[in-house]
Parts: structure tokens; C-alpha cells; sequence
């Protein structure tokens, strides 16, 4: 059965969730801490630690190598943050993203199994003691917002992720304290096979996520996404209080409305605003079409009832350009504007490389101007294509798995 809450009701219960997880987690870690020190129960402490030290790596690392191309651009912020001395890392960012993940969730599963225990604390101490690091940084002199640890599964604040990350640093040092009181839950052997096996599947994940697109989606563009319900947002729901001065007898009242003609009795001396429910911020924001002669188009696209396909290319500098995915490009938008479905380019390219990308590739289709990060977040493929219905997102694809207007008709469409 689907349930539908509305946004408010939405946030308010996975705030709710998240609050009773966290307090779980406090809840585990100070019963651990306490068995860990009993000598009687020091072996189960040390499980129930690695067990949580293990799937914080692993959930880490898989939300990451879910959405590799989003966790370069993460890195790029980390980048620009220490300053242009840092510009020489930025080629970097996408191997480290696709390889940082990879190595968290096989630390995460090796300290699971207790497998190469020197090996896999000195590794956890290292990975974490430079996260920790990074996130003092960024929180310290403000310089990143949120910090990706989680991806966009949970966004966190650079200072709640530091302190995360001073108890993770906690948790390691006191498995190091005790690894001698446990040992490995497999032989050489068997380990050495789970390590390979759970590598060549991490790998292959981060490959194919990204290929064709993030398996979950946690954007604000995901399928189901109403992007016109979600620039609004909710505003707080507040509630006034006026002070007020009799004329006559200089009582001083507060009223939660003004009286009726209340100026033959009273002054106004101030007022007051409580927020009695905290609102919702815009999920998205800053998105808008505008065609290249300045014309805001967004609206057109966003209440059109029929279907719209957006092409997104955040530049056109970087696109994949090779004849096979420029060839189905072309074939559908044709077929698309033949049977009067709206195909349109949004890039953030300027009008110059526009037009040569146009006389290069002979496009049948129009192109409109789009924010490069609005563009980056909406699908991460360059180029990728978005289908809309009534400003909402009905399927989104990679270039790698381009449909055609036969499968698009037969799909959505019925002309």
C-alpha cells in the first residue's frame, strides 16, 4: 500500500526517525562502552562496536559509490575551499570519488569480520582521522555547508559531522585498546574470498551508478519529483501579538488581534511574531528556462499537461560526444518534434559554443539557458535526458541508455 503525507507531515516524521536512530546509536555506544569495560562481557562490547563501526563505513561508502559524480563535485567544493593552491587536485576528484568509496565499504566489511585486524584499525584510524581533519576545516572557517559525508541520503553540518567523527575516532581507539580479545570470524582463506568478492561488487556498483545513473535516488529531481509543489515550499505558520496602550488609564495589554476601532482607545506601542510551526524550505530552488532571448520560459515547460523532454547538457564543453549517442539524440528529438512532442536543450553554455555545437551537429532541437549547478543536480549525465508531464519528472535516463521514440510512444505517450 502507498501512503502519501504531505510535506510538512513528510519531514516531520523522518525527523522524527533520524532522531530516534541517533538516539539509538547514543544508546548502543554507551551500553557498549560499559560491557567493553566488564570482563565479562568485554567480548560482546567489541562486536556490538565493530558491528557499528562497520556499517557506518559501509552505509558511507555505498550512498557515495550510489552517486560518484556527485561526490566529485563535493570534493571540488573541499578543493576550492583550501584555496587556488588546491587547483592542481581538482583532476583528482573524480578518481578519489569513485575510489574513497570503494575503500570504505571493504574497511567497513573487514573490521566486520574481524579480518587483518592491525591492518584494517590502521586503516579506519587514518581514513577517519583525515575526514575528521577536513571536516574541522571546512566547519571551522565555514567554507563548505554540508560536508557529503552521507551524500544526499542525510545531509549533516560540517560541525555535526566532526563530532561524528571524533566518536568514530573514539570507537577505533578503544577496538585497538581490546583486538586482542577477539579474532577473526572466518579462516584466511574464506576471509581473503569474502575481501575479493565484496571488492569486485563494490566496484562493479560504483561502475554501473556511474554509467546509468544512481540506483536510489536522493536529488530533488528524482523520479515522482513535483518540481513546481517543491519551488514553493511551506512558509512557518506564525501567529502576532500587538502591544497596546489604553489612552485613558496607560494600561499596557497585548492583543492577538487589534481591537475594533481600536485607535479611539488605545496607542500602539510594538508587536511580536511567534512561530507556532516551523515551515519547509523551498526543496528546490533557483531553477528557471529562459530562452536565448531572455523570455523566462519556465512556466511554459512546467504547465505544459503534455509531455516535455528536456535534454540536459550542464556544458556542452564536457558532453559525450561520440556519433552513436549525438545520432540518437538527433533521431529522437526529429521523431519527437514530428508527432509535436516538446524536445528542448537546457545547458549553461554560452550562445557562442552554442551555435558552433548547432552548425557541428546539425540539432533539430532548441536550446534555453539553465543554472550549471541546477543542471549538474538534475540528472548526473552529460548529456542526460528528462521526461516531464505537468512540471513533473516521469523517468530520467543516462546517455548510455538513450531510448528511442518507438519505446518513449509505447511507454508514455500512446500517439
Amino acid at each position: 500500500m502507498r501512503i502519501l503525507m504531505d510535506d510538512f507531515s513528510f519531514s516531520f516524521f523522518f525527523s522524527s526517525l533520524l532522531g530516534m536512530v541517533t538516539l539509538l546509536i547514543i544508546l548502543l555506544l554507551v551500553g557498549g562502552l560499559v560491557m567493553i569495560f566488564r570482563s565479562s562481557t568485554c567480548d560482546k562490547g567489541l562486536k556490538l562496536y565493530r558491528f557499528l563501526l562497520g556499517a557506518v563505513f559501509i552505509f558511507s561508502g555505498f550512498v557515495k559509490a550510489d552517486d560518484p559524480l556527485g561526490f566529485s563535485y563535493k570534493l571540488n567544493e573541499y578543493f576550492e575551499a583550501f584555496g587556488p593552491s588546491w587547483k592542481w587536485a581538482m583532476p583528482l576528484s573524480f578518481p578519489l570519488a569513485c575510489a574513497l568509496p570503494i575503500i570504505e565499504m571493504v574497511i567497513g566489511l573487514m573490521v566486520l569480520i574481524g579480518a587483518r585486524k592491525k591492518l584494517t584499525l590502521w586503516l579506519l584510524f587514518l581514513m577517519d582521522l583525515f575526514f575528521t581533519f577536513l571536516t574541522y576545516y571546512t566547519a571551522h572557517y565555514n567554507k563548505v555547508l554540508e560536508c557529503g559525508c552521507f551524500g544526499d541520503a542525510i545531509p549533516m553540518t560540517p560541525w555535526v559531522t566532526f563530532w561524528k567523527d571524533v566518536v568514530l575516532l573514539a570507537m577505533i581507539g578503544i577496538i585497538a585498546l581490546f583486538h586482542k580479545r577477539y579474532s577473526p570470524a572466518f579462516s584466511s582463506k574464506i576471509e581473503s574470498s569474502f575481501i575479493v568478492v565484496f571488492l569486485a561488487a563494490s566496484i562493479s556498483f560504483t561502475y554501473y551508478c556511474y554509467n546509468y545513473l544512481p540506483v536510489i535516488d536522493f536529488r530533488p529531481y528524482k523520479i515522482g519529483t513535483d518540481i513546481k509543489k517543491d519551488m514553493q515550499g511551506v512558509p512557518d505558520v506564525l501567529k502576532y501579538y500587538y502591544t497596546l496602550k489604553n489612552k485613558k488609564t496607560n494600561e499596557v495589554k497585548e492583543f492577538e488581534k487589534f481591537p475594533e476601532n481600536y485607535q479611539n482607545d488605545w496607542d500602539y506601542l510594538n508587536n511580536r511574531t511567534v512561530t507556532v510551526k516551523k515551515g519547509i524550505e523551498p526543496k528546490i530552488k533557483d531553477f528557471n528556462i529562459v530562452s536565448p532571448d531572455g523570455t523566462d520560459y519556465t512556466d511554459s515547460v512546467l504547465n505544459n499537461p503534455s509531455y516535455n523532454l528536456l535534454l540536459i547538457s550542464s556544458t556542452i564543453a564536457v558532453a559525450d560526444k561520440h556519433d552513436d549517442v549525438i545520432k540518437k539524440v538527433n533521431d529522437l528529438a526529429a521523431e519527437c518534434m514530428k508527432h509535436h512532442v516538446k524536445f528542448i536543450c537546457l545547458t549553461a553554455s554560452s550562445e557562442g559554443e552554442i551555435n558552433a555545437y548547432k552548425d557541428q551537429y546539425h540539432v533539430p532541437y532548441p536550446f534555453f539557458s539553465t543554472d550549471e549547478t541546477v543542471l549538474r543536480t538534475m540528472i548526473r549525465s552529460n548529456p542526460g535526458l528528462i521526461l516531464l508531464k505537468a512540471g513533473i519528472v516521469i523517468d530520467m535516463w543516462h546517455f548510455h541508455s538513450m531510448p528511442d521514440y518507438k519505446m518513449l510512444n509505447e511507454k508514455y505517450f500512446h500517439l
